[in-house]
């Protein structure tokens, strides 16, 4: 198989939450439990579904499952959001509430108006189980196509700050010191990341794995003005620096960006500004890509842009979960004196 060329040989805690359409997108609060719960079970990004067959094969259950079946933006091939599956009431137990991720459904006339209830390491950690209710089948499923958005960010930012936690307390260390030499930040990447290949202004780390290449970058540039966040200017800074550190295995071969297929919004991370790009990259005059995802930052020390980036080379396999786990790690990237 090509491969890019590396120059390598080859908390416990507890939160209740309601949330109706009035109050959908507030923070949940928590609360401390005193005692330990065991680990969960599943894989990231799975959802396990707690409903009867009337439901699940009903309005309600197409709606939720139209939801979590939602495509990903930013993946060469169309994947869901989440993978589902689904248990009836029955075979709910002591086993399955260990899940890490579980939605019930309760429908009644006992519910005034379709909400959220939302637990946080009821029966494992981690976990969340969300229970949607409602006092009919109908609102239910109006509930849930209204609340799309916020059902999506509910599970991926659980799994982003899952991730992230893990990375902080296990990660690459020489990766971390390097970056820390050379840029000043702290930014901590999955352990199997472990080779590192220094260039100008520039460090790639990479699992180079002979399947599933997972890649982090990071690099930056001077902060003039805000232009340098807009799409055209990010897409040419990002090419200029690919180009000279990330090459293919012909001297004409290199990386360079999806033009037709890149999204930049504006995020914030920990109360910070930070731009986000997903989308796709290729190799000039090869047939590799794949995705990539990449939050670029304002060092105010040091009056630049600091820019992370996780790209995935994986042309026979699944790329959701790989490239949502080098997304997480961006999340831990902290600026100097932050």
């Amino acid at each position: 198989m090509r491969r890019i060329l590396f120059y390598f040989t080859t908390l416990i805690c507890s939160a209740l939450i309601f949330l109706s359409c009035e109050n959908a997108n507030k923070e949940p609060k928590q609360t401390n439990r005193s005692f330990l719960v065991p680990m969960s079970s599943g894989n990231p990004y799975e959802v396990m579904v707690v409903a009867d067959d009337s439901i699940w094969e009903g309005y309600a259950g197409r709606a939720l499952d139209v939801v979590l079946n939602k495509p990903l933006k930013g993946l060469p091939q169309e994947e869901s959001t989440f993978h589902v599956s689904r248990i009836t009431p029955d075979n709910y137990d002591r086993i399955t509430n260990l899940f890490r991720n579980i939605i019930i459904f309760k429908i009644g006339r006992e519910y005034s108006e379709p909400r959220f209830r939302l637990l946080r390491d009821e029966f494992s950690s981690p976990q969340m189980i969300m229970t949607i209710q409602g006092p009919s089948v109908s609102e239910v499923s109006t509930f849930i196509t209204e609340q799309t958005d916020f059902i999506i960010k509910f599970f991926s930012d659980e799994e982003i700050n899952r991730a992230a936690r893990e990375f902080h307390d296990e990660h690459n260390i020489k990766f971390a010191k390097k970056v820390k030499d050379m840029f000043g930040c702290d930014f901590y990447i999955p352990v199997d990341i472990n080779k590192m290949k220094i260039g100008d202004n520039f460090i790639w780390a990479s699992n180079d794995a002979l399947t599933g290449i997972q890649n982090i970058v990071i690099y930056s540039y001077p902060y003039a003005t805000e232009k340098v966040f807009r799409r055209g200017v990010y897409i040419a800074l990002r090419d200029s620096f690919m180009k000279a550190n990330i090459p293919g295995g012909k001297p004409n071969q290199y990386m360079a960006t999806d033009k037709n297929h890149v999204d930049v919004k504006n995020i914030t991370v920990r109360g910070e500004f930070a731009q986000e790009a997903i989308g796709l990259w290729h190799m000039e005059n090869d047939a590799m890509g794949g995705p990539f995802v990449a939050h670029s930052m304002i060092d105010t020390i040091n009056n630049r842009v600091i820019v992370a980036e996780g790209f995935v080379y994986a042309p026979d396999k699944m790329k959701r979960t790989m490239i949502r786990r080098l997304e997480a790690a961006l999340y831990t990237l902290r600026m100097p004196g932050k």
